[in-house]
């Protein structure tokens, strides 16, 4: 490795740290925010589901949050019970089902976000909305670079 790329590892290294830290915190003021035994995996999984027009299936799900299928398997079980997806069979593949979100869950979804409105309010008071808007362009290219290149950065 050539010294210029061993000098910028402490500065990477730094932001995935800032980072990590940022999910930590805003992770347990959201989870304190969502009702008991809510957790934001599963919010994730509501808010990915919004995003689809058509159902998705739990592998497809699992591998977007690079989680087991098993692990997902508990999530989707949790979220049907509470009536916020439906799993109906996979008309394109008769073995596998297909994971919609319900209107009850797009209300939940909706109702989660809503709570966090008054830490945003607060948050504005500290934080200079600009500065914000600046910086979320690079991470949004960290995000795409580092979705892009999941396979060969985990070997």
């Amino acid at each position: 490795m050539s010294d210029k790329k061993t000098s910028e590892l402490p500065v990477l290294f730094a932001l995935f740290n800032e980072i990590s830290i940022i999910e930590q915190l805003s992770r347990a003021l959201f989870e304190g925010r969502l009702p008991k035994g809510v957790l934001v995996s599963h919010f994730a999984v509501l808010n990915h589901l919004s995003k689809r027009s058509e159902g998705q299936t739990p592998l497809a799900i699992a591998r977007a949050f690079q989680v087991p299928k098993t692990t997902l398997s508990h999530t989707l079980s949790l979220l049907e019970k509470r009536g916020w997806i439906v799993m109906n069979p996979n008309p394109f593949d008769k073995r596998s089902k297909l994971v919609d979100l319900t209107e009850a869950g797009r209300a939940f979804r909706n109702d989660a976000i809503n709570s966090l409105v008054p830490d945003m309010a607060a948050m504005t008071l500290h934080l200079k909305l600009r500065d914000i808007e600046t910086v979320l362009p690079q991470l949004v290219e960290i995000r795409t670079y580092l979705d892009s290149a999941r396979d060969d950065l985990q070997g």
